[in-house]
């Protein structure tokens, strides 16, 4: 068996060394770009290519080159450094800017954009129509004038193109990471279940060794019995990401036992939920973690014991219980609750509630 296990995890490992290669190729294998996109750029290159011929076709090109104001070096610096300032301004309105509003509705921030491109569009147009004759101390005419509008009409058309093959490289590549993020915590988890696969056997045959050297001790015996249970619904659920609350407050009552089976008369505990409840689901260990969580952080004794309360109300679960801090050193690293609620979160999209008012600790579990 354990020839076989290490077999399986050195296979295991060289492929984990290689996976990243494979689950990339894989993924690009089955990335497409959006039809539309690609008939939006293979019309805006065919326009863009004809357009000499069309301005041909209406005579305007030699109309336009007889009202052309002169060619001098002041006008070609203008010229470029206003279109370098507009392509700027508006690929960053489309794509970095965008993000100012991407809370609001897909229509909400398309109607902003493209007023926002208009605005800009229009004013830096006139700015250099304005600025212009200042600069290189030349007027330009009416038909001139009209090129400029078209010309920068373009430009934007261009940039707003090119601002939306940018933003569709940035989403593709964060799909590409978490892909290979997801890609990575699966193989993980393999590899951890394999290491793992010795566990379960030693720790059943070590029960099993105790539970025979015990079995004149009634309450050994049984103490035993629902560690064993315990164990094995923990290695069970863990490929599950929710379980019926039926089968967690079966779970709940054998941990319910030990921590008994220790403090005696000096922990108690309610728990008080319909039938009616018990096929809804809920994260595996949820309700053992908040009453550990309880057990873990309160004093405990002849003069305090502890009273948790476990019950539904208005569609959620409550576990509550009366604050009396422990006096001595609690071994946590305070993940408990915060793993809790991201799990909550990942499966549901709900969050846990958590309040201390009233001196008492509660925790309330969304059940719909």
């Amino acid at each position: 068996m354990f020839g076989r296990l290490e077999y399986s995890l050195s296979l295991f490992l060289c492929k984990f060394k290689n996976h990243k290669s494979i689950v990339l190729l894989s993924i690009l294998d089955f990335q497409h770009i959006k039809h539309t996109v690609i008939v939006k750029i293979a019309l805006l290159i065919s326009v863009l290519t004809n357009l000499p011929r069309t301005l041909s076709l209406f005579n305007v090109t030699d109309k336009l080159i007889e009202s052309f104001s002169e060619v001098s070096i002041k006008d070609i610096i203008l010229r470029a450094f206003f279109l370098f300032i507009f392509s700027f301004i508006i690929l960053q309105l489309n794509t970095n800017w965008k993000n100012i509003y991407r809370k609001y509705s897909t229509i909400v921030r398309s109607s902003i954009t493209t007023l926002l491109n208009s605005i800009v569009y229009l004013g830096v147009v006139e700015l250099f129509t304005i600025v212009y004759p200042l600069f290189v101390k030349e007027s330009i005419s009416e038909p001139e004038k009209g090129l400029i509008y078209f010309v920068y009409l373009v430009v934007l058309l261009i940039a707003v193109f090119i601002a939306r093959i940018l933003s569709y490289q940035i989403v593709h590549q964060k799909d590409l990471l978490e892909n290979e993020r997801l890609k990575q915590q699966n193989l993980q988890k393999e590899l951890t279940a394999l290491k793992n696969q010795i566990n379960p056997h030693f720790l059943f045959n070590s029960l099993n060794s105790l539970n025979s050297i015990v079995r004149d001790n009634k309450e050994a015996t049984t103490f035993v019995h629902k560690l064993s249970f315990m164990y094995r619904y923990i290695l069970q659920s863990g490929d599950r990401d929710l379980v019926s609350l039926k089968e967690e407050l079966k779970f709940l009552e054998s941990y319910i036992h030990l921590v008994k089976t220790r403090y005696r008369d000096r922990f108690t505990i309610d728990v008080s939920i319909d039938e009616k409840y018990l096929e809804k689901e809920i994260p595996p260990l949820a309700l053992q973690l908040l009453v550990e969580n309880a057990v873990k952080h309160n004093e405990i004794s002849k003069s305090n014991p502890l009273h948790v309360l476990v019950y539904v109300k208005d569609g959620f679960i409550y576990v509550e219980n009366r604050i009396r801090p422990r006096t001595s050193f609690v071994d946590s690293t305070g993940n408990g609750l915060m793993n809790l609620d991201k799990r909550y979160f990942l499966l549901k999209k709900e969050h846990i509630s958590i309040s201390n008012a009233d001196n008492v600790f509660r925790v309330k579990l969304p059940i719909s």
